[in-house]
């Protein structure tokens, strides 16, 4: 095991040995790979902890005599919580590069749309549907980027917490490239209500349960439950389910060839975030130390998420059959996400 500065007693120079302390590199932290990325570079060991070089313990802790951040903020354990690195290695210069792009093709998109006069022409039960159902979504996806925006702040880890923020972050865009899309071309669409979306949301049957699913994840004190909840879980069953499974199947049906590539980013940005779950969680589920019982954690997560993803799809199916042009079945892409969640779960180990 590499000694540290903490280990030996001492923070003076050349009495620790770090990965590279011979060579003129300077690097203190053990890469993934054969040669260190400069995402790596940029996130390992940013966030201090005393038992890697913090020889004076935590510089700020709290009344209760806790540092900054401790591990006991999620049940689950790790043998090297410092092991996990982010699948999309994203960091703030490319996070905001890559979101700059998303963000200048969906305005371009809608700007497009609307200068050739597009949503004039979707169906009038289509235009219903977005304002009370697209318009609801925007909350659910805003609720899901304030509870990570939350549980990132006690992720033991520098490349924990981007990957759970970065997470936030694109779910708040979408949240907000809703919002403005929905305003947009509301100007072209006579009769359009903006607080449709929001009375739907509070108010209507179909959405009382993903409301639920959603409060829930946001009211667990666990950051990782939430981190889990959301992407192995939730996504799966009812953000996949409405997304791609109507959204993008029905719009172009009902003469819509905006709103797919509005929400198409979404599908992207869950594909990076899943696989940064994936890896988190796989490392904790084959744990030497900790793995059995961090998998029977899981477990209760999966069953206690499950069932209220369950309850938010099954709610939502009423949705389905509204169109005037019905592309897919609400049974059809209920098995898809079933499926899904299965492959998902079978990757880590896990089972519904």
């Amino acid at each position: 095991m590499t000694a540290t500065a903490t280990s030996i007693g001492s923070g003076a120079a050349g009495s620790a040995v770090f990965a590279d302390s011979d060579s003129r590199k300077y690097r203190y932290y053990d890469p993934k790979g054969q040669r260190a990325t400069h995402y790596e570079d940029v996130t390992v060991d940013v966030q201090p902890d005393p038992e890697r070089y913090l020889i004076q313990d935590w510089i700020i802790s709290f009344a209760d005599g806790k540092g900054a951040y401790v591990k006991d903020n999620t049940a689950a354990k790790s043998s090297n919580w410092h092991s996990f690195r982010a699948p999309d290695q994203e960091w703030e210069r490319t996070h905001y590069q890559r979101q700059s792009k998303i963000e200048t093709m969906v305005q371009s998109v809608i700007a497009n749309a609307r200068r050739a006069g597009a949503p004039k022409t979707f169906d009038k039960t289509w235009v219903k549907i977005l304002q009370a159902h697209l318009g609801a979504w925007k909350h659910a996806e805003f609720g899901l980027g304030t509870s990570l925006m939350q549980a990132q702040r006690y992720g033991y880890t520098q490349m924990i917490n981007n990957a759970t923020l970065t997470n936030s972050s694109y779910k708040l865009r979408l949240a907000q490239d809703i919002t403005l899309y929905l305003a947009e071309i509301g100007m072209d669409i006579p009769g359009w209500d903006d607080e449709l979306g929001k009375k739907h949301w509070l108010e209507d049957s179909v959405w009382q349960g993903t409301r639920e699913a959603i409060e829930t994840i946001m009211g667990a004190t666990d950051y990782l439950e939430q981190y889990f909840a959301i992407n192995i879980v939730f996504e799966p069953l009812v953000g996949e389910l409405f997304r791609s499974g109507f959204l993008m199947q029905a719009s172009a049906a009902n003469h819509d060839f905006i709103t797919p590539p509005v929400v198409s980013a979404a599908e992207a940005d869950y594909e990076r975030n899943l696989a940064n779950t994936i890896d988190l969680i796989y490392l904790l589920a084959n744990d030497e130390v900790h793995g059995a019982a961090n998998k029977a954690l899981f477990q209760g997560w999966i069953k206690k998420h499950g069932a209220l993803a369950d309850k938010a799809a099954i709610g939502l199916q009423p949705i389905w059959s509204m169109p005037h042009s019905k592309p897919i079945s609400f049974q059809d892409v209920r098995a898809s996400s079933e499926e899904r969640i299965a492959q998902i779960l079978g990757e880590l180990g896990l089972k519904r």
